[in-house]
């Protein structure tokens, strides 16, 4: 099988237990399958990505012997999601949200996972405020939206475009000279499921709409959102196989209906893996100050023991035996 497989730490803080299994799954995942590995570091959170982050990504991978055939980082690539969204905005897909976290708080359900579920409260603002602009009834700005619907729906495949009074672009330029900022810009989501297979799981059928509602792809600080960069990302960069941990299955079908929206009508194949828990039955976080492994490193323990202990938590090995590098991507070949 031909194919690449991404590794994608962000840098807003230092790889811990949780990052070296994910590792180990996806190295385990390319020798199983012939896949190339390519290695990106996802920095478009800029308030929290750090260079000294960075550095020790490369740092730690190296010190246990991991090797790619590629790598990228996203603050190098804005031209790319500058092209993507444009090409989005011209096809009517995307509006301001004016909406504050405490009132997406107070104005919108939560899905069963918690999550919040964007009614669309600035979608009706924003056809109310093209209405008005291009002086059109609310009955056409309603079958336009359909129309809409129904293009996103088969991934905008037709050369059929929302009426130009539709477009975002001279809108958009009204608000940004507004006092009123928007919090982020929001992408038009199908009410529609989406089938998709995990290699591991099985089979789902799940609606974005429901789970999330539009969701955004950038903040008022110009920042990308990870949905958006990560499905930019793996459409130019031709990744065919996706293996990350459980805790970002629930993000899959959005991402599915992004990528067709962006061009990408078949997508990649996915396997989500257990995840490492600490104590309290959580899944370790940088944010939550989880154990690094360069902690580990600097307190004199080896790549070998940090290998078997982590091979151990997961459930591979009945005690701690420190392994090699390549005797813990076998062991961990032979669970996929």
């Amino acid at each position: 099988m031909e194919g690449k497989i991404r590794f994608a730490p962000s840098p807003t803080g230092y790889l811990h237990e949780g990052h070296l299994l994910s590792a180990l799954y996806v190295w385990a995942a390319a020798r199983k399958w012939g896949l190339q590995i390519h290695l990106r570091i996802e920095d478009h959170d800029r308030g929290r990505a750090r260079p000294e982050y960075i550095d020790s990504i490369y740092e730690d991978l190296e010190w246990f012997g991991f090797r790619w055939d590629s790598q990228s980082i996203q603050s190098a690539r804005t031209a790319l999601y500058e092209a993507a969204l444009e090409g989005l905005q011209k096809r009517g897909l995307v509006y301001p949200c004016y909406c504050s976290r405490k009132q997406l708080e107070a104005e919108n359900p939560k899905s069963e996972t918690g999550e919040i579920v964007y009614r669309g409260k600035c979608f009706l603002r924003h056809t109310e405020a093209l209405r008005s602009k291009a002086k059109t009834s609310m009955d056409t700005l309603v079958a336009s939206r359909l129309r809409c619907d129904e293009q996103v729906s088969s991934a905008l495949r037709c050369d059929e475009q929302v009426p130009s009074a539709l477009r975002c672009d001279d809108l958009r330029q009204d608000f940004l000279r507004c006092d009123e900022q928007p919090h982020n810009l929001r992408i038009v989501i199908p009410d529609k499921v989406i089938h998709w297979h995990d290699m591991r799981l099985g089979d789902f059928n799940e609606n974005p709409k429901l789970q999330c509602g539009d969701f955004p792809i950038r903040d008022r600080e110009g920042q990308w959102t990870y949905q958006f960069a990560v499905c930019v990302d793996d459409i130019e960069e031709g990744i065919t196989h996706i293996v990350r941990g459980e805790d970002i299955r629930s993000s899959t079908a959005r991402q599915i209906a992004l990528m067709r929206l962006l061009g990408r009508e078949t997508p990649p194949l996915y396997l989500h893996h257990p995840l490492i828990v600490d104590p309290a039955g959580k899944k370790l976080s940088k944010r939550e100050r989880a154990h690094s492994l360069r902690q580990d490193r600097d307190a004199g323990i080896t790549a070998g023991e940090l290998l078997g202990r982590v091979c151990h938590k997961a459930g591979f090995l009945t005690n701690c035996t420190p392994l090699s590098l390549e005797n813990a991507i076998s062991i961990v070949e032979q669970s996929l």
